[in-house]
């Protein structure tokens, strides 16, 4: 194999790749990628079994073939490297020369014919979506699903694909158990003709940060998903990610979700947020535990610490029900700020102990519920 490619093309798909590529080192050959020379290109190929991610890349191939290279040392020899033309040359025994003007590297490689195959792909079937939509949705649940959770299906996101004759819309949900978000909204035009179609499938947290990572480039507006048995498919641009789906069923979560009846308080978003930071300084222990107070026309945050002392902080807040004394972890209610983008929430709740729906005008089809802490 010997190809002469960009320096920026192909630090751009090393770059896509890190995320992929096994960092536990169970298969050596895992923590590689796959660079393969082909008629029309450079082919990057990385994959954890779980995850698989392929791009075709510009460059002039000299001779075919194929290599497999640690995606980690080569993304940082190519990142020192100045702009300009790289020459990479793959001999018999899988070694790999990297030339870029007066530089040269010399890598260990492994043979093309171990890596293992991504799956093969059916090109039908596909749903063209607004990849600004998707992106937002993707940002707006993540952060609750839940990180290496003993419950094994909480560590992914539900999504739910309703295609009708009018319109395509989409809905994650994610939840560790102690928060949840949903978000949905339309996505596309007309879907399919006749039957409404509804797909639901769970995909990995892992597979989503890589779909936004690819969603956050740009360029393509109208990437394309699919589900098959179990297989996620995302195509963008010359790039194809697939993922397996996680299998189990995923927790009823609208059961959770407050009916719009409780007590309900309107504040704006910035000075809860910031009261909340400084408040939460004075906190103690993991939990984060702050006391939030609702009364009329007010609310009071308070922390307080054996260690360190005590934090009171009152705000302004539309509120007209009988007061209510609750707390909070103030790590969970920061992250659901910090995806929120109106002026305005609101918070509401039934009693001390049940769960805190919030919600902001501007996004009608996102919810987020936030389960109290006993203080």
């Amino acid at each position: 194999m010997k190809v002469r490619i960009g320096r920026d093309e192909l630090l751009t798909g090393l770059q896509r790749v890190q995320g992929v590529v096994e960092k536990r080192n169970t298969m050596p050959i895992l923590s590689n990628i796959l660079l393969e020379a082909k008629q029309d290109g450079v082919e990057i190929v990385a994959t954890d079994l779980e995850i698989g991610l392929r791009g075709l890349y510009k460059g002039t191939v000299l001779s075919t073939g194929g290599v497999t290279i640690s995606a980690r040392k080569l993304f940082e020899i190519v990142k020192e490297l100045p702009s300009g033309e790289i020459e990479l040359t793959a001999t018999d025994n899988n070694w790999t020369t990297i030339q870029s003007g007066k530089s040269q590297f010399k890598v260990v490689g492994l043979p093309s014919s171990d890596y293992p195959a991504l799956p093969t792909i059916e090109r039908e079937g596909l749903t063209p979506l607004s990849g600004e939509g998707l992106l937002e949705l993707i940002r707006k649940t993540l952060f609750a699903a839940g990180d290496n959770d003993a419950r094994y299906i909480l560590n992914g996101l539900l999504v739910t694909l309703v295609a009708t004759d009018k319109k395509t819309s989409l809905r994650l949900v994610g939840t560790d158990g102690h928060r949840l978000a949903v978000a949905e909204q339309e996505v596309g035009q007309a879907g399919n003709k006749g039957v409404p179609q509804e797909m639901k499938a769970i995909i990995p947290k892992k597979a989503a940060h890589e779909i936004r990572h690819l969603l956050e480039e740009g360029k393509d507006n109208e990437p394309l998903i699919g589900f098959s048995k179990n297989l996620m498919i995302f195509r963008k641009s010359g790039l194809l990610l697939t993922s397996r789906l996680m299998e189990g069923n995923y927790p009823n979560y609208q059961q959770v979700i407050p009916k719009e009846s409780g007590k309900k308080i309107s504040v704006s978003r910035s000075e809860l947020e910031s009261a909340l930071r400084r408040v939460s300084v004075l906190a103690k222990d993991k939990a984060s535990a702050v006391k939030v107070s609702f009364t009329a026309g007010k609310m009071t945050l308070f922390s307080s610490s054996p260690d360190y002392g005590e934090a009171t902080e009152e705000l302004p807040a539309q509120y007209e029900g009988e007061a209510l004394n609750t707390g909070f972890n103030a790590r969970y209610l920061l992250d659901v700020f910090s995806v929120m983008d109106g002026e305005t929430l609101s918070l509401q709740m039934e009693t001390p102990l049940s769960p805190c729906l919030i919600q902001e005008p501007e996004s009608p089809g996102f919810k987020c519920v936030v389960m109290p802490i006993k203080i």
